[in-house]
């Protein structure tokens, strides 16, 4: 063994030590947010009293848009479309996977869209909660409202994507911070035109965020703590 092989040793072993810290803090996210969508998912299943909260803000007078304006706040949902965001999450992936020669891009892209429809669409089964434009707030009835599938797309899929550009693509910390501060932008946004049109009852978008969030972290560690000569960061 070589004087430079020797001394490579420690600092190998000295980034597998962090990235190793990284994931077990990532995870540990993870649970916690998990933990919250299972808190969420209790109060609707044995319907608490964030239930009833639900349906005090339904009961609210909501605002009324017509012609531009409503035409406007369909296309702010539509952010929250499976459709969509795993359309425009692939494209991206595929882009930076060509580019980089990597396969790892699309990798991530297709095991947080897999994990987000295994997930939500579970529980979307199991409760069978109706919507609130249906009129009436029941589980068992087929009903797929929670949790809200756009909550949890806006989150992860956004997430990965602005996760990608910055670990492919020449930006700083400052640009990255403002990459996740657009998530969150896109995320509250879906999230209250959802409230407006009566697509999700509140607590249907708190779940969507809780796991969206979880998934997101949970796909980010795995990535964190496997290696690659590729990513820029």
């Amino acid at each position: 063994m070589t004087g430079v092989q020797t001394c490579a040793l420690p600092i190998l072993m000295d980034l597998a030590q962090i990235r190793r810290r990284q994931m077990d803090r990532a995870l540990r996210w993870a649970i916690l947010l998990f933990s919250g969508f299972l808190v969420v998912t209790q109060q609707v299943y044995t319907l608490g009293p964030l239930v009833e909260y639900d349906r005090k803000i339904n009961s609210q007078p909501k605002p009324q848009f017509e012609g531009f304006a409503g035409f406007l706040l369909r296309r702010l949902d539509d952010l929250g479309l499976r459709g969509l965001t795993a359309a425009v999450l692939l494209i991206a992936a595929t882009f930076i996977a060509i580019k980089f020669k990597t396969w790892r891009p699309l990798n991530l892209a297709l095991l947080s869209l897999l994990s987000l429809n295994l997930v939500v669409g579970t529980f979307k089964l199991f409760l069978g909660r109706t919507k609130p434009r249906d009129g009436f707030d029941l589980l068992h009835v087929g009903g797929m409202s929670y949790p809200s599938g756009h909550a949890s797309n806006a989150v992860l899929s956004w997430g990965i994507l602005a996760y990608l550009i910055y670990r492919y693509a020449k930006v700083d910390r400052y640009q990255g911070r403002l990459a996740s501060a657009g998530v969150v932008l896109i995320s509250l946004t879906v999230c209250t035109v959802s409230l407006i049109r009566h697509t999700h009852w509140f607590s249907d978008l708190l779940g969507g965020l809780f796991v969206g969030s979880a998934l997101l972290v949970t796909v980010i560690a795995i990535d964190r703590y496997v290696p690659s000569k590729s990513q820029l960061h």
